[in-house]
Formats: C-alpha cells, structure tokens, sequence
C-alpha cells in the first residue's frame, strides 16, 4: 500500500502506478524477454513473479499456459520452463502461423453464413406470427 493523505491507497490505485504497466501484453514481453536473457534458455517462474513484481502468481501462470499453448516454451517442472529458440522452430512457427490465419478466415466466413441464416430464422418467426395474428382460430 502507498499512504495517501489518510488512508492507504492500493498500487493499482496510485496515481504513479500506470494500469498499462500491468497489462498482460506488457508482463508477457517483460516474460519473454527474461526467458531470454536466461543463459540455460530456463526460467524459475518464483524468479519471474519476484523480477516482473507480480501481485499474483496467476498472471505469470496465464502467461506460461498460452506461450506453451502456441508452442514457445515448455514446463520441464512445476515451476520451471524452457523457451524454445526461434531458430529451431522458425519454420514451424511460420506454418503454424499459417494454419491459423486459414482458420481464422474460415471462421469468419462461416461467421457471416450464420449470420445471414440467423436473420433469416428472424424473418420466419415474424412473418408465422404475423400470420397467426390473421386468424386468430388457429
């Protein structure tokens, strides 16, 4: 806590404390950048939580769970994990890159086709309950 005029005041809350400076864009290059620096190519996350002056392990732990998720690095331990050399995976980077901007636009064309039918079953829905209205015995 800072101490304000009377009362404490959180970090987040302070108004030399920037939110940007907490961001998750901002921690995970801040991550990958000490995973770097590491001369093994391995990090002890305890050391990252300390370095990055995370407030909650969590963060560090959402950041490993995608950066091993699209392949970066990998836990060797509970606490540990090794980042992977651009240099061994560029060409897999790349392909994988690939692939998902594919996805990504199938996705999206299958977004608008949804889309399209969902007005339709809109136009449906009016158009039976406006003829229900019609004759009112049905």
């Amino acid at each position: 806590y800072f101490e304000g005029n009377s009362a404490a005041v959180m970090p987040e809350q302070h108004p030399k404390y920037k939110r940007s400076q907490r961001s998750l864009h901002v921690l995970t290059t801040k991550f990958v950048q000490l995973l770097q620096e590491s001369k093994s190519g391995e990090l002890d996350l305890r050391d990252a939580v300390r370095a990055l002056a995370v407030g909650q392990k969590r963060r560090i732990y959402d950041i490993t769970n995608v950066l091993e998720g699209i392949g970066l690095i990998m836990k060797i331990s509970k606490s540990n994990v090794k980042g992977h050399t651009l240099g061994e995976n560029t060409q897999l980077l790349a392909n994988r890159l690939v692939e998902l901007k594919s996805d990504v636009k199938g996705l999206e064309q299958m977004e608008c086709v949804l889309d399209q039918q969902k007005l339709w079953v809109e136009q449906s829905i009016k158009n039976i309950t406006e003829d229900c209205r019609k004759y009112p015995f049905l």
